[in-house]
């Protein structure tokens, strides 16, 4: 549980409300006050705590989760996990930084996860499917309401990726964090040069379809959907990314 005292202190002041309850959490699990295997209060023992609203508890949780810092268990409780572990094969998310990084990564995500796709959809849970539910149910409201999104996209991937049930698909993803969302560093409605409503429904549709193959257990179409989901990706950065040469940005 979270500490009685640092839990009554008001938020630091930051951006917004979620960003001080991430802060506040991730401090109390950093110290040592929340370890690993322990059960973090219920959403409504945070909102009494730390004086926030439902929807700020849930994104805070959202970036948590995006951050490898805890994990949500279906019907009983989030609680911390064991921070991930040491860089694979040596790759440093702090050396994403250009463009041309995030489309260098964008293909090596197309292999990985084009495969990560195709074994959840064969090997998933029942509870693994309502955990990659729930997260997709997030990135679409964060979505709808203009929100941000790229923690409960990269949720959504993470959750597919424990599903695939090869933890190293899970470990290299979690390891590069944010990094795997291209919105995470560039404006992906100016990059598509479209409307930001009609960009973010196109990729919720391109998630449906992941999520549908993998409820259906149609391995094969979950490989083609989510090869098209970051190939579509690829195609909007490479452009940009032309138009910037063009342009001597």
């Amino acid at each position: 549980m979270i500490p009685s005292t640092p839990a009554v202190t008001p938020l630091k002041r930051h951006r917004n409300l979620a960003q001080g309850v991430v802060a506040h959490l991730t401090d109390s699990i950093r110290g040592g006050s929340l370890k690993p295997g322990d059960k973090l209060p219920t959403e409504s023992e945070i909102m009494r705590l730390l004086g926030v609203s439902r929807t700020v508890v849930r994104e805070a949780i959202s970036h948590l989760q995006a951050a490898s810092l805890v994990e949500t268990r279906h019907g009983i409780g989030t609680f911390v996990i064991e921070p991930p572990a040491a860089a694979p094969m040596g790759l440093d998310p702090a050396t994403v930084l250009t463009m041309r990084d995030v489309l260098a990564l964008l293909e090596l995500r197309i292999s990985l996860e084009t495969e990560a796709a195709g074994l959840a959809a064969a090997r998933r849970s029942d509870e693994q499917l309502a955990q990659l539910r729930a997260a997709l149910d997030s990135f679409e409201a964060s979505a709808r309401a203009g929100e941000p999104t790229v923690a409960p996209d990269l949720a959504f991937h993470l959750q597919l990726a424990q599903a695939s049930g090869n933890r190293y698909f899970h470990d290299i993803l979690s390891h590069l964090g944010t990094n795997i969302i291209p919105r995470a560093r560039l404006n992906s409605a100016q990059i598509a040069r479209d409307d930001p409503a009609q960009y973010l429904e196109r990729v919720i549709g391109e998630h449906e379809a992941i999520y549908g193959a993998i409820a259906r257990g149609d391995a094969e179409a979950a490989r083609k959907a989510m090869r098209t989901h970051l190939s579509n990706s690829r195609k909007r950065l490479q452009r940009a990314q032309e138009a910037n040469e063009a342009s001597g940005a």
